[in-house]
C-alpha cells in the first residue's frame, strides 16, 4: 500500500549539493552521487541531475551542447541548423546504462562545436552571444529538440528519476571535474519532465534551487524583453537566464548579482553605514527591480572557476556550507556534506541574502 499525504517526509522539498576544490583537482561523479542518497526523501523521483565543470579537458576550446531529441529526423534537423553556423568538431551519443529506474529515454546526444568566423563576423557577435541566440532558437523553433547544456569544458546531465539512479544513468563515475553541483527534485505545480529536470545550464551558467519562485511571472517578463525563452516549464530556468544576463552582459560580479536576486529590504539599506556599499546597494535596487526573486529559495550558481550559493533573504529554505582542505561542500542537508567528507570542518548556515561565493585559485588551468 503506497504511503498516503502526511505519512511522507517532505522537508522542505528538493535536494541541492556541491563540491569544488580550489586547487582545480579533478573529482570522480561518484562522490556527488552517493552524497545525495542520504537526501533521498526529499526527492520523488520526478527529476535528478548534475552538473560537471572540468569534465571534457581535450576539448575545452570548443563548446559542448548536450541535447535530448524525440526521434533520429529530428536530430537531423538540429544538426542541419548547427552546420549553418558551427564547425562540428565530434557529434554522438552521451554514454548511458540501462537501468530499470529510468524510463522513457529521450536520445541523449552531444556535440563539440565551435562558432564559424565568418558567421559572427556577418552577424557582429561574440560567440558566447551567438551560442546564446541559437540554444533559444533550437529550444523555439524544432521540436522536440532541447538544449540543455551550453558551456565549455562542462556538461549537464539530467533525467526524470531520483538524483542517485540518474547518476547512474550516465555513468558518471566515468568523469572527473574539479566542481560538481547536484539536484533532486519534487515538483510542487509544475510537470516531472526530461528539459525540467535540474540543473539549468545556459553558456558555463548552471543552477539548481530547491524552492518556489512567486516573482516567475514577474521575472520571465523582463528577462524575455531581452532574447531568453523560458520554454523548460520550470520556475528556475528563470534564475539561470538573470544570472546570464546581470553577469555576462550587464558586467555584474557574482556578488552584485546576488544582490539583484535576493536584495536586501529597504530598510536594511537604509541603515547601512557604509555609505558606498549603501549607494550600491540603492542603485542595484533601483535599476533591476524586476529581477528581485521573491518566495522560499536555496541555489547554488555554477561557474567556470567557481561557485555561489544563496538563500532567499529570509532564509526559508535550508542550506549549510562545510570545508576541509582545499575543497568546499555545499548541501541541503548536512549528512550530505559528511558522505562527501567524513571529517568536513566548519559546517555553517549561510545567512538569508548573503551569498557564498568560491573560486579556484587564480593561475590553475580549467
Amino acid at each position: 500500500m503506497k504511503p498516503m499525504e502526511g505519512q511522507v517526509r517532505i522537508p522542505a522539498g528538493c535536494a541541492i549539493a556541491a563540491v569544488i576544490s580550489r586547487s582545480g583537482e579533478r573529482m570522480s561523479g561518484e562522490g556527488i552521487v552517493n552524497a545525495m542518497r542520504p537526501m533521498h526523501d526529499r526527492s520523488n523521483g520526478l527529476g535528478g541531475g548534475f552538473a560537471a565543470y572540468g569534465i571534457y579537458p581535450e576539448y575545452r576550446d570548443f563548446y559542448a551542447l548536450h541535447l535530448f531529441f524525440d526521434s533520429r529526423d529530428t536530430r537531423k534537423t538540429c544538426e542541419a541548423m548547427l552546420k549553418e553556423g558551427f564547425e562540428i568538431y565530434k557529434s554522438e551519443h552521451i554514454p548511458t546504462r540501462k537501468i530499470p529506474q529510468i524510463t522513457d529515454e529521450p536520445i541523449c546526444w552531444r556535440y563539440f562545436v565551435a562558432p564559424l568566423k565568418s558567421v559572427l563576423s556577418e552577424l557582429q557577435l561574440d560567440e558566447k552571444e551567438y551560442v546564446v541566440r541559437t540554444v533559444m532558437k533550437i529550444n523555439t523553433t524544432i521540436p522536440g529538440a532541447y538544449v540543455f547544456s551550453s558551456g565549455k569544458n562542462m556538461g549537464a546531465f539530467k533525467a526524470v528519476g531520483f538524483p542517485e539512479d540518474v547518476g547512474r544513468y550516465y555513468r558518471l563515475e566515468e568523469y572527473a571535474g574539479y566542481c560538481w553541483t547536484a539536484h533532486g527534485r519534487y515538483p510542487t505545480n509544475t510537470p516531472g519532465w526530461w528539459g525540467g529536470a535540474h540543473p539549468f545550464v545556459l553558456l558555463d551558467w548552471s543552477v539548481v534551487h530547491n524552492g518556489e519562485i512567486s516573482s516567475y511571472d514577474a521575472n520571465r517578463r523582463f528577462i524575455e524583453m531581452f532574447g531568453y525563452r523560458c520554454t523548460l516549464q520550470t520556475d528556475t530556468e528563470v534564475i539561470t537566464y538573470i544570472m546570464d544576463h546581470l553577469i555576462r552582459r550587464q558586467g555584474l560580479t557574482p556578488g552584485e548579482a546576488a544582490s539583484v536576486v535576493a536584495a536586501p529590504f529597504w530598510s536594511t539599506i537604509e541603515n547601512k553605514t557604509d555609505l558606498l556599499d549603501k549607494e550600491k546597494h540603492i542603485y542595484l535596487r533601483t535599476l533591476f527591480p524586476s529581477l528581485l526573486v521573491t518566495g522560499p529559495f536555496s541555489i547554488v550558481l555554477g561557474f567556470t572557476g567557481g561557485l555561489m550559493a544563496l538563500n532567499d533573504r529570509l532564509k526559508l529554505r535550508s542550506m549549510v556550507v562545510g570545508e576541509k582542505d582545499d575543497r568546499v561542500f555545499i548541501a541541503s542537508e548536512e549528512a550530505a556534506i559528511r558522505i562527501l567528507e567524513p571529517d568536513a570542518e566548519n559546517i555553517w548556515a549561510p545567512a538569508g541574502g548573503e551569498p557564498v561565493i568560491v573560486r579556484v585559485k587564480e593561475g590553475v588551468q580549467l
